[in-house]
């Protein structure tokens, strides 16, 4: 053989090791991607993504129980209610979470809700730094609970606004606005 043959050889040796290794990381990546459920389409829309993973926020059964959602020209109130009203279970789990909510509202942490609904959820930004000039009450009701919003600062008024219209729209039949 002379050196070009075997030059030629070698390059086509070479060749052949260099796509062998890169279809084997290549299949290897994929495999890792595949089995992390990076490669794994979402499910359905956003509101069945938000609607299934309730529970991981929220110990109440979204199917079970209504957020309703109130803009007012001072804030907002928002109400979560058992759709049975003998239903002491769900109550209770509502109340709990709202009473919790709600102090982790007034400390500024909205990570609960962007935990589900996504880290750049309308609103959410202006409420954490902003938290100081918000007034947050809760209050029971006979069926669940109700957390009331009041600002008189009009960036904090549109950011509650925004932030409940990007729950509403999550959140589709499992909330209403009144």
């Amino acid at each position: 053989m002379d050196n070009a043959s075997a030059t030629s050889h070698s390059s086509r040796a070479l060749l052949i090791i260099a796509a062998s290794a890169s279809l084997v990381l290549t299949t290897l990546a994929l495999a890792v991607l595949s089995w992390t459920g990076w490669l794994t389409p979402p499910a359905g829309d956003r509101q069945s993504t938000v609607h299934d993973m309730g529970s991981a926020v929220m110990p109440f059964d979204l199917g079970e129980t209504t957020h309703v959602f109130e803009m007012t020209e001072t804030g907002g109130v928002q109400e979560v209610i058992s759709d049975d009203p003998g239903d002491d279970g769900q109550i209770a789990l509502i109340r709990q979470h709202l009473q919790h909510e709600t102090q982790r509202f007034r400390a500024g942490d909205f990570s609960d809700p962007t935990s589900l609904h996504g880290s750049d959820m309308p609103g959410v930004g202006d409420l954490s730094h902003g938290a100081d000039r918000l007034t947050i009450e809760y209050a029971e009701l006979p069926n669940g609970a109700r957390i009331t919003f009041t600002t008189g600062d009009l960036r904090l008024l549109t950011a509650l606004h925004r932030w409940f219209g990007a729950q509403l729209s999550d959140h589709a039949s499992d909330a209403t606005y009144r």
